[in-house]
């Protein structure tokens, strides 16, 4: 495990966060305003508000994957990835715990403006959201530890988060007054298209960390897809949903006819790269730049795909 002497309490709290993972929350905004700029129905406030719901459901879900590994044993001695604060004695678990809670309920507030400007949609969504994000790892059956992290990932952080932020754009500048249902307009193929490359790729972040961890997860319980089905499943399920993300620009090209679709064509030397990498290597000395590297290509990605559909 990572060492952990001489670590201060505020930068404990920052490892407990991992920063590094907030392309995830980044991400499906930045598409998101991208493409309601194309339609026309961008909206700054709420985009911004579901930026920062997003960030704090990842943070959230971040101390509750912290807290619910250490307190259920999933995090030895024999970690490889980066220092976790519950079981490396750096917080305390209590303190982790309601770090979780205040977190998710800060989420919750911002959601209340959500609410008002979505309605109903937006209230299950976001309810749904943060009951995922404690069962991750926490609850009677942690998602995590049964191989529905991936599919957890691909649909909150990817389709769902996606699809919301353009949802609350369009409802504001499309309708009015308190919406039971989706309005027309403001849940198109396109937002749910759009939504594939960021679920792809933010799932495969965490393809990267159930290689690296699979076998300590394999001896800790943590039936992740990785210790079900090996190394060769893994590594062939990270190239395919990198296939995924690069099929979707054609795809909007072909509606389109608008070759600026294809900047996220610019990150793509970055993703076979990382997939040498995965083809090749366990290690966390080769994985754990690898999962940094993978968050970063997300956040280029995003970048390139909203600006190229906004352009």
């Amino acid at each position: 495990m990572t060492e952990t002497a001489d670590v201060s309490r505020r930068e404990a709290w920052l490892i407990a966060a991992r920063p590094h993972t907030l392309p995830v929350a980044a991400a499906p905004i930045l598409v998101a305003v991208g493409l309601a700029v194309r339609d026309g129905v961008f909206a700054p406030l709420p985009a911004f508000a579901a930026f920062v719901g997003a960030a704090l459901i990842q943070v959230g879900t971040n101390f509750a994957n912290d807290y619910y590994d250490a307190v259920q044993g999933a995090d030895t001695e024999d970690r490889e990835g980066f220092t976790r604060v519950t079981a490396g004695g750096l917080i305390e678990p209590a303190e982790v715990k309601r770090a979780t809670y205040v977190t998710f309920a800060a989420a919750v507030l911002v959601g209340t403006y959500l609410v008002a400007v979505g309605g109903v949609p937006i209230l299950v969504v976001g309810l749904v959201s943060v009951a995922s994000g404690l069962a991750y790892t926490g609850g009677p059956y942690p998602l995590g530890y049964h191989g529905l992290g991936d599919v957890f990932v691909f649909v909150f952080f990817g389709v769902v988060a996606v699809t919301g932020a353009y949802y609350v754009q369009a409802v504001t500048v499309l309708a009015s007054g308190f919406p039971v249902w989706p309005p027309a307009g403001t849940v198109t193929v396109a937002s749910v298209a759009a939504s594939l490359p960021v679920a792809a790729v933010a799932t495969n972040v965490l393809v990267v960390n159930n290689v690296r961890d699979r076998e300590e997860d394999a001896t800790t319980g943590k039936r992740t897809l990785a210790v079900r089905f090996g190394y060769t499943f893994s590594r062939f399920q990270y190239a395919a949903l990198f296939a995924l993300a690069y099929a979707v620009p054609p795809w909007f090209f072909a509606r389109t006819g608008d070759p600026l679709v294809f900047l996220p064509y610019l990150s793509l030397p970055l993703a076979l790269s990382l997939t040498r990498t995965l083809c090749r290597r366990t290690d966390g000395d080769a994985l754990n730049p690898a999962l940094s590297r993978t968050g970063q290509l997300l956040a280029l990605y995003a970048a390139l795909f909203g600006l190229g559909l906004a352009l």
